[in-house]
């Protein structure tokens, strides 16, 4: 039979003074070094759900039934070394769901006479052809062998770009650098007007603050696919431009897909490699207007054409 043994009055005072002497010596120690902030290394504590607002920039327009998101990062939103513009990083800019973006998405053609923030055309860009799976260099629309023939080329006028109250990003061709996520000027100065003529004077091209210009290498991808290769840089171009599309609408912007234009002229105009062929020109800018159709009416709409009253 086990015996358990007792403990004398005397030890058993001494052992509970061990463990309070104990006790307080760990609680000074939490007050001289401090605790592990929650989020901090060494904290096991889940970090805080609302991190710090650190944008000077408006808050990007979104739904009209919704409160839009502040843009949120803890870097810098942006740096200049030279001739190249650093934006800011991806991150979530706007409430509107995929479903909003796909039901109020529209060509449109009138813009304000207003910029672009830089944090919306860094969205843009990043919507178009930024890297979405770092490991894998994956792109933000799909590519055939993810052998990724496009390339973007930013068109930027007067004031075209707000970089933060009253400083506006130089007027300019810039080409996407899709790994660094950055612009790096290629030609300077306004040259909105020259496109607008090689797009057979379409005057949205114009009048748009920005412009992309969508180029594709035609090669990257028939080296691998041959003829068919042609086909699938045709339909990545799509696919990036409809992301232009779907962000856009989530940012309060306004776009449209332009095919009609001097394929050689275009491409002087962004000083695009003989290799570089251009695809699209697309318009960026503020719409005048906008309407944004509810699910209720597409449910009405589908609802008579079933019969069903």
């Amino acid at each position: 039979m086990l015996r358990v043994a007792r403990l004398k009055p005397v030890t058993a005072m001494w052992v509970l003074t061990l463990v309070i002497t104990a006790l307080l010596a760990a609680y000074a120690a939490s007050l001289f070094h401090g605790t592990p902030r929650p989020g901090s290394p060494g904290s096991t504590a889940a970090p805080s759900a609302t991190p710090s607002i650190t944008s000077t920039e408006r808050p990007t327009v979104g739904s009209t039934n919704t409160t839009t998101t502040t843009a949120v990062s803890t870097r810098a939103e942006y740096s200049i070394i030279g001739n190249t513009v650093y934006l800011p990083l991806p991150r979530r800019v706007s409430n509107v769901t995929v479903e909003e973006a796909i039901l109020w998405r529209r060509s449109l053609r009138e813009y304000r006479d207003e910029p672009l923030t830089v944090t919306q055309l860094s969205m843009i860009l990043w919507a178009a052809q930024g890297i979405t799976d770092p490991a894998r260099r994956f792109r933000a629309a799909p590519s055939a062998g993810a052998t990724y023939p496009l390339v973007l080329y930013v068109v930027v006028g007067s004031k075209g770009v707000l970089l933060e109250p009253g400083k506006y990003m130089r007027a300019g061709v810039y080409r996407y650098d899709v790994m660094k996520h950055a612009l790096t000027m290629v030609r300077e100065g306004d040259l909105r007007g020259e496109l607008a003529k090689a797009s057979l004077n379409q005057p949205w091209v114009k009048n748009a603050p920005v412009d992309l210009v969508m180029c594709a290498v035609f090669e990257r991808t028939t080296r691998v696919y041959g003829e068919r290769g042609v086909r699938y840089v045709y339909m990545e171009a799509g696919h990036a431009a409809q992301n232009v599309y779907l962000m856009a609408t989530a940012l309060g912007l306004g776009t449209v897909v332009v095919g009609a234009f001097h394929d050689d002229w275009v491409a002087s105009v962004v000083k695009a490699s003989k290799d570089e062929a251009p695809l699209y020109v697309i318009p960026v800018g503020v719409p005048k207007e906008v309407r944004h159709p509810s699910f209720r009416e597409i449910d009405s709409w589908y609802s008579s054409q079933r019969g069903e009253g």
